[in-house]
């Protein structure tokens, strides 16, 4: 199964009982919601073609045996190691620095200035004239060389801004927005590492479910061997039978190497060496669906969805930026203040000062404020569309992926019984066999009818949990969830 295809569940019911006249005792099983598609994800690289949920940074050196893994400590791996999330946490830093970025343009700048200058004066620039005096022979053309000293320490602040004011305003927003995409990140990695997880969980079993089918195939290879020998069955039958075996013997090398290839893309997924062995501690297990209506399902996800918080907190930026273009019609009043010392030299210093207010008013921008104001009101009315249909699809999230789990256990429930029939069957067929009422084929395909509802069960629980995973992400506070719907694991 490629990378691409990891978060998906298609139900491949084995064809084995109906190859051989069987009863068939698989049952279709429902696809759970693809987190790369059906829902929202707060990544904007997460629509690129390399998904970054579906990557990491991995850690440490590998072991030289096998670690155990649980689903609870691949998820803290996930959360600590995900390529999506890192890359979350980041812009939250970017947005941090923005805000304080515009609160520094909110308050006074301080900074000292020292000057040592040497100076001469053209009289004829500078435009001096000396009245004639008797018996001197008139106005230099300049002065004589001069040199003072100047330190000061000046301080420029806004008085009144409120362009300045409304931007610090949108940045600190949109930090908030950041905080809370951060949250919806460690919901989609949950997501993610749970499916990857469950997938691998899936492969396993199909891993031994081939192996018993290859069983059966010897088992019946054999016997009709012998029988041919004896000339008791047709020299078909065995060549059948080898067919069977040798098929038999490459499905389960086909499932053996998916389950090292989703066992790769789980590490990658939460960080693991790619040459690190691991071995799974929860298998497949079946823990009932808690009460849950759609009403009741959907109003928790609108308190709990990070990302709707996300987009209405981006929506109010936005309007705080239409404020701040606006506001740059608005007069601006500054203070400006410097206070050191002068003079010739170190000594005789003179304590100097300077205290200005001024008043900035725009008069004509060339239609640079409207732009601005037309661009801001763009993406406002861009922002509440999203926000708007994220509402949307939060509700039909929940409810798909509600819809899937409910179906998928009542899958689990009808596999598990056609499983038990299955058992039975067997037993009866034995019984025939053992009373010489019915020949070994009818075993054989009983054993392969038993083999195909132990898959197909494995199947129905695999997408029953793997909804379970969906449904947490589409509620929100999905690693709550994920305890509350997998308890022990």
């Amino acid at each position: 199964m490629t990378i691409s295809r990891i978060l998906l569940f298609l139900s491949v019911p084995i064809s084995l009982a109906a190859q051989a006249g069987a009863l068939n005792y698989s049952i279709d099983t429902p696809r759970p919601v693809n987190p790369a598609t059906n829902t929202t994800s707060p990544s904007a690289q997460a629509t690129q073609t390399q998904n970054p949920y579906l990557g990491s940074t991995p850690a440490g050196k590998a072991t030289g045996g096998a670690i155990q893994l649980s689903l609870q400590a691949a998820i803290e791996r996930g959360l600590c190691y995900n390529l999506g999330l890192i890359d979350s946490n980041q812009a939250g830093a970017s947005a941090r620095a923005q805000r304080l970025r515009a609160l520094s343009a909110l308050l006074p700048q301080i900074s000292a200035r020292g000057s040592q200058v040497f100076e001469r004066l053209s009289f004829k620039e500078l435009g001096i004239k000396l009245p004639p005096i008797p018996g001197f022979a008139g106005v230099p053309a300049a002065s004589d060389p001069f040199g003072y000293q100047d330190a000061r320490v000046t301080v420029p602040m806004p008085v009144y801004n409120a362009e300045l004011r409304d931007r610090y305003a949108q940045h600190k927003t949109a930090e908030e927005a950041s905080v809370f995409s951060i949250k919806d990140a460690r919901d989609v990695v949950v997501y993610a590492v749970g499916a990857a997880y469950l997938q691998v969980v899936g492969s396993a079993a199909r891993v031994e479910t081939a192996q018993a089918q290859l069983a059966s195939a010897e088992e019946a290879d054999r016997q009709l061997a012998d029988q041919v020998k004896s000339e008791v069955s047709p020299e078909i039958d065995s060549i059948r039978a080898q067919v069977e075996k040798q098929t038999a013997g490459q499905r389960l090398v086909n499932a053996r190497n998916s389950l090292e290839k989703d066992k790769l893309t789980l590490a990658r997924i939460i960080g693991l060496p790619v040459d690190q062995q691991f071995a799974l501690t929860d298998g497949a297990t079946y823990v009932p669906l808690p009460e849950l209506t759609t009403e009741g399902a959907s109003t928790d996800a609108v308190k709990s969805r990070a990302d709707l918080a996300s987009a209405e907190a981006a929506m109010r930026a936005a309007e705080l930026s239409v404020r701040a273009e606006k506001a740059q019609r608005i007069p601006v009043v500054g203070f400006t203040a410097d206070y050191g010392a002068a003079g010739v030299n170190a000594g005789p210093m003179n304590q100097v000062y300077s205290v200005a207010a001024s008043v900035s008013v725009p008069i004509y921008t060339g239609g640079k404020i409207q732009a601005d104001i037309a661009d801001a009101q763009t993406d406002l009315a861009r922002r509440r569309a999203e926000y708007e249909d994220l509402k949307g699809r939060i509700a039909y999230d929940v409810r798909v992926a509600l819809l899937d789990a409910k179906a998928s256990e009542s899958g689990v429930k009808v596999a598990l019984s056609n499983q038990s029939l299955a058992v039975r069957a067997l037993a009866q067929a034995d019984d025939r066999y053992g009373s010489g009422v019915t020949n070994y084929l009818e075993v054989i395909q009983a054993r392969e009818a038993v083999a195909s509802a132990g898959e197909n069960y494995i199947e129905s629980l695999y997408s029953f949990n793997i909804a379970k995973v969906a449904l947490a992400r589409a509620m929100g506070l999905a690693e709550k969830r994920v305890q509350d719907f997998f308890p022990g694991k």
